[in-house]
């Protein structure tokens, strides 16, 4: 399929976050734009209003007439999130349809282009943010199809004037091994996925093809410690070739500095807070002066970067409370945000609301949630959100409950959650899982504000 011939897109689970900016990104070439998905969300409701048709009901009747013949002007998208015994996927597979994946237009799109990619078990989300806001305010420019809706511009895509992509390279599925990137950054490489990788070798070993399919003349930057060859290494705890020193917290502010061989970048004030944040922000950094940008531009879009929704997200700050709502989802995450909340807050009680994601995940990592959850000082544990899996037995939010040390926990329903948090007003609270906990934000922020 050529991009230039597309008029037509179908999109079948098009609420996802990383199929929706596909949906934007082709409606802004002037396509016909439709899809489905199960049900409605924010994001759904932010396409509508875009102008793009999508329908909640798994009925091939609802497919648009354009969309029913084969020809090789339209395009049909699909996630694997969506179930196979799916009416519409079926009316599309059955018409003789080429299916593409996500990630398969993704490689579409961005061959021929300057592509910086961005992979990792986490932080790719705020990492690819990072760098495309760095590009963006200094007037480098680029195109970008990201993991989350970045705050500085309220969007997963971004459109620019040059032939410069950056791209979330997803590891679900070995889904960025569509991907030959110029410059390609890896975050992380722990264990997760299990379900689709059987272990951790093979997950290791799909990073290392990602790495090798670097274009040549291309550049990898890694954090210190991978189990990758070559490239540049980041880092804020080991020696590595570039690397956050001396770094602060000053009125709720993280500060460090930029340390490599060819430049220091002294008192670098990030706009969003974390540990973890700080590290993406050396490997963004990195990338700025690869492509010739200058410190001080690199220093001025750190300071301005307002982060991603659901990454570290304030949502409420005042001085009877702290709210912060946080996508994490695997042990190391949790650990990460945890780490940096008691760094900001030491004095304060943390309350965390968590809802785990997947029965195999909740399965592989128990031990790990236990561990990393017990460093709350209150736990409300909501039940595991399913999301594509159907129930494994014996596998509840109960066996984490059972492994943890922390008195005060329990597990708790949505409804019941918000009631001890109006009850309760907690000073610190968290809120952290990728499943429907996001529902709660509004609630819990209305619950502390007494509205």
């Amino acid at each position: 399929m050529e991009l230039r011939n597309i008029q037509r897109v179908y999109l079948v689970g098009i609420g996802g976050i990383g199929m929706s900016g596909l949906a934007r990104y082709f409606a802004h070439l002037g396509c016909i734009v439709c899809g489905y998905d199960k049900t409605a969300t924010d994001l759904t409701d932010d396409l509508h209003h875009e102008g793009i048709q999508i329908t909640f009901e798994d009925n091939c009747e609802n497919i648009p007439k354009s969309f029913r013949d084969v020809d090789d002007s339209t395009l049909v998208i699909y996630t694997p999130a969506i179930p196979k015994d799916s009416a519409i996927l079926n009316f599309f597979q059955q018409k003789g349809f080429v299916l593409w994946k996500r990630s398969q237009v993704l490689g579409l799109i961005s061959k021929g282009k300057f592509t910086i990619g961005v992979a990792g078990t986490h932080g790719k989300t705020t990492t690819s943010c990072m760098v495309a806001h760095i590009l963006k305010d200094s007037g480098k420019d680029c195109s970008a199809f990201l993991g989350g809706i970045a705050s500085n511009y309220q969007t997963n895509v971004l459109f620019g004037h040059n032939d410069i992509v950056v791209v979330e390279a997803d590891e679900y599925d070995r889904s960025f091994l569509t991907l030959y990137p110029d410059i390609a950054i890896v975050t992380s490489m722990d264990a997760d996925h299990l379900d689709i990788y059987g272990d951790h070798s093979q997950l290791t070993e799909s990073f290392k093809l990602y790495a090798s399919q670097i274009k040549a003349g291309g550049t990898l930057i890694h954090r210190k410690g991978l189990p990758l060859d070559g490239g540049f290494t980041y880092s804020i705890n080991d020696d590595a070739d570039a690397m956050a020193q001396n770094i602060r917290v000053e009125n709720g502010d993280f500060y460090f500095d930029f340390v490599s061989a060819e430049v220091i970048i002294s008192n670098i004030k990030l706009g969003i807070a974390g540990l973890h944040n700080i590290e993406n922000a050396v490997a963004a950094t990195k990338v700025g002066l690869l492509l010739g940008i200058s410190a001080d531009a690199i220093k001025s879009a750190l300071n301005s970067f307002k982060g991603v929704k659901r990454r570290f997200e304030y949502i409420v700050k005042t001085p009877a409370h702290i709210y912060i709502d946080d996508y994490a989802h695997h042990p190391e995450e949790l650990r990460a945000a945890i780490t940096s909340i008691k760094r900001l807050y030491p004095n304060k009680k943390l309350t965390t609301i968590f809802q785990p994601h997947l029965y195999t995940r909740t399965r592989d990592f128990v031990d790990g949630f236990a561990e990393v959850l017990d460093m709350s000082d209150e736990l409300l544990l909501l039940d595991i959100y399913p999301a594509r899996e159907l129930p494994i037995e014996g596998v509840t939010s109960a066996i984490i409950l059972d492994r943890m040390k922390l008195q005060n926990r329990q597990i708790i329903g949505k409804e019941a959650a918000i009631n001890k948090i109006k009850s309760e007003q907690p000073e610190l609270l968290l809120t952290v899982g990728a499943g429907d906990i996001d529902q709660l934000v509004q609630p819990l922020k209305s619950a502390l504000q007494n509205v």
